[in-house]
């Protein structure tokens, strides 16, 4: 079993090496990250891990894939609240600047160094609303890094607690995201990678761990509930925005170098239709 977990992991560090020298470039001064984006999209590559992960999930859709899933990604390594944050500075590093990392619903690049909670700074944003189902940044779905991102303090608040939706107006440092009342549509270049941690968030808690069974849904008034929205426009995302090569090479650093668990929606997109 040992010998088997040494192989996977050498393996997908070989091939997160590969992944990082696609999308290495020139440093650059902070801008929005778009055009680095769209590069990193067209250099998406084949699967960069040991298709053995996901042998138990093999020729399963439904709940039994649901259920296969959440057994093989709930194998992970928990990290603290506090670890979370250099932890971000590696998985979200900007492929055109190492000292800075992207911010996900606005796309800046904004330096590592400036993390924290004051005006131009950058925080952690929980993709999946930690108090959708209260768990608060216990250690957990509270600090799981597959659904935590950098983002400006100022957008991370504009964002709140609101389920995802199509629609909405602009605001500062938007990057193309919209709001309005009750819903939060992300900028075009991540609307996957959101649909994508959403539903991993839902399968890997499944209420058997002491924590809520989190599931999506189609509404956009969830509150506190244990589920998040709307279901059928996180599919849609996921069909018009494919993992990139940036999504895939996160999920490869999480795994080597974190918590030892994967998005599985990053690696077969197709399960999000095979369950949901």
């Amino acid at each position: 079993m040992l010998a088997t977990r040494i192989r996977r992991r050498k393996a997908s560090a070989l091939a997160t090496a590969a992944v990082l020298a696609v999308l290495a470039a020139p440093a650059v001064a902070a801008t929005p990250a778009t055009a680095t984006e769209t590069a990193s999209t067209a250099a998406t590559t084949a699967a960069d891990y040991d298709p053995a992960y996901y042998e138990d999930a093999a020729g399963k859709t439904g709940d039994s894939l649901k259920d296969a899933l959440h057994t093989i990604i709930s194998d992970q390594t928990k990290l603290s609240y506090s670890a979370v944050w250099e932890a971000l500075k590696v998985t979200d590093q900007d492929p055109a600047d190492s000292g800075n990392v992207i911010l996900l619903y606005s796309g800046i690049s904004r330096s590592k160094s400036l993390n924290g909670g004051d005006v131009g700074d950058w925080n952690r944003e929980h993709v999946w609303a930690k108090s959708h189902g209260d768990f608060g940044t216990s250690t957990g779905p509270g600090t799981d890094l597959h659904h935590l991102r950098p983002e400006d303090v100022q957008v991370n608040s504009i964002r709140g607690n609101k389920d995802f939706d199509n629609g909405g107006g602009s605001f500062t440092n938007s990057g193309g995201s919209l709001t309005d009342s009750n819903s939060f549509e992300p900028r075009d270049a991540v609307k996957g990678d959101v649909a994508r941690m959403i539903l991993y968030m839902a399968v890997r808690y499944e209420g058997t761990d002491g924590w809520p069974d989190l599931e999506p849904n189609d509404s956009v008034t969830n509150g506190s509930n244990p589920y998040h929205g709307r279901l059928p426009v996180l599919k849609q995302w996921h069909q018009e925005d494919p993992p990139s090569a940036f999504e895939q090479n996160r999920n490869n650093v999480i795994y080597d170098s974190y918590q030892h668990n994967r998005n599985p929606f990053i690696d077969h997109p197709e399960w999000v239709e095979a369950i949901w």
